[in-house]
């Protein structure tokens, strides 16, 4: 008898033919047994399957069906019974193996549907035919073949669009558990592509929430994999999505390893996370905030890097004089003993040293100051009044003016149709 390894779990039908069962039971080996069978099939069980069995499994049970011939019956019946034993024996998707040798037709459809979650394989042994020599069974001077067939290799292209159009409107959290779910019950050779795909999807979502270095780790790892898979071939649309995310991980690389104390690129990420929020996400007041986020991190990045001037721990005396005085009476941290410069302030150092970034920003603010104002009286912000995105998208027209970022160097993110 031909040996496979063993399985967590085994559903396997049950009417008139117990020598196959006892076949597949001890082929299987599986761990955790139920039995789908009508009233009669538990003496053949008891009498018949049991005594041939080699290795009893762990935990067993049986699923009794009233009509076996009724497919609304059948599938009533396991729709009730089967996800709740399943879960009890603490199986998970993909850990499953169906045996349909002994249904009728409407039991086979029945538990088809209801044990797909977690199914991984199907299996079953038809009637020989002659020239046939791929896994020949002889079950009591009959000869059959002993078939198996994953319905999940085919299904995971549904499931997959899903994972995509979560991944597309943000929800990459959800989109990660579609795509490992898949991974775990596709066979073999589609799994590496789900786990990069999950892995993708994870990456993602780590940039979202601004952990860059666990961003770069998970798409460089999930690069590699989906390069490999393209060159095979790989589904419809693969190709255009390992090359956005080949210029992410570019971008990724830059933001991570600048050893600056300020990094250039934070700036850039910022307003590209807004430009999501308010677009794709339809979130004015998160975009709003990383857009007032965006506007300081320029600020600290121009006093950093051509002035030597932190705006979290200034020194008084590289102000230009008319801000120091008030640097000294209002900006003092009395928690941390350090002079902070708000926003504002920053620009206005910067205008008082000279700058072209700050001039600007003088010259900008009467269009800014009720911008500013609606981020304020915002929920997010320190008012009750859900703020307009139609005020964000004038806000972040004008941030990106004053930053001098073009819209084209702004990270995109992928957009999967594979």
């Amino acid at each position: 008898m031909a040996q496979d390894q063993p399985v967590k779990a085994l559903v396997i039908t049950l009417v008139d033919d117990p020598s196959s069962a006892a076949y597949s039971i001890n082929r299987l080996k599986p761990d955790m047994l139920c039995f789908v069978l009508p009233e009669k099939g538990k003496s053949l069980v008891e009498s018949i399957v049991q005594p041939k069995v080699e290795r009893m499994p762990r935990r067993w049970d049986w699923i009794i069906l009233a009509d076996v011939q009724d497919f609304s019956l059948c599938h009533r019946t396991l729709a009730q019974s089967l996800p709740d034993l399943l879960r009890t024996w603490e199986v998970e998707p993909g850990e499953v193996v169906v045996d349909l040798t002994g249904a009728t037709p409407a039991m086979a459809a029945a538990l088809s549907i209801t044990s797909l979650l977690w199914t991984s394989r199907i299996v079953w042994l038809v009637e020989g035919r002659e020239g046939t020599t791929s896994d020949l069974v002889d079950r009591d001077g009959q000869r059959r073949i002993w078939t198996q067939a994953n319905p999940w290799d085919e299904t995971a292209t549904l499931v997959r669009r899903d994972g995509c159009e979560l991944f597309n409107r943000g929800e990459f959290g959800t989109a990660a558990q579609r795509f490992r779910e898949l991974e775990m019950r596709v066979s073999g050779g589609g799994k590496p592509l789900y786990r990069a795909l999950a892995d993708v999807a994870d990456g993602y979502g780590w940039w979202e929430r601004f952990h860059y270095r666990q961003a770069w780790d998970k798409l460089k790892g999930a690069l590699k994999a989906l390069e490999m898979a393209s060159l095979w071939g790989g589904p419809p649309g693969l190709k255009p999505t390992v090359s956005a995310i080949k210029a992410n991980v570019g971008f990724l690389e830059r933001l991570v390893l600048d050893p600056a104390e300020v990094k250039e690129l934070l700036a850039v990420d910022l307003l590209a996370h807004a430009a999501r929020r308010l677009e794709s996400g339809r979130d004015p007041e998160h975009a709003m905030i990383a857009l007032l986020r965006a506007l300081e991190a320029c600020a600290q990045r121009q006093l950093y890097v051509r002035y030597r001037i932190k705006s979290w721990d200034v020194e008084l005396h590289a102000l230009p004089s008319p801000l120091q005085e008030t640097c000294r009476t209002c900006y003092l941290d009395d928690v941390d003993g350090k002079y902070k410069l708000p926003l504002q302030a920053q620009f206005r150092a910067l205008a008082g040293l000279g700058d072209q970034m700050g001039q600007s920003f003088l010259r900008v603010w009467p269009t800014m100051k009720p911008l500013l104002d609606a981020a304020s009286h915002a929920v997010l912000g320190h008012g009750y009044d859900p703020i307009k995105s139609e005020r964000v998208q004038q806000f972040y027209d004008v941030v990106v003016k004053l930053s001098g970022v073009a819209e084209s160097s702004l990270p995109k993110f992928p957009v999967l149709a594979i």
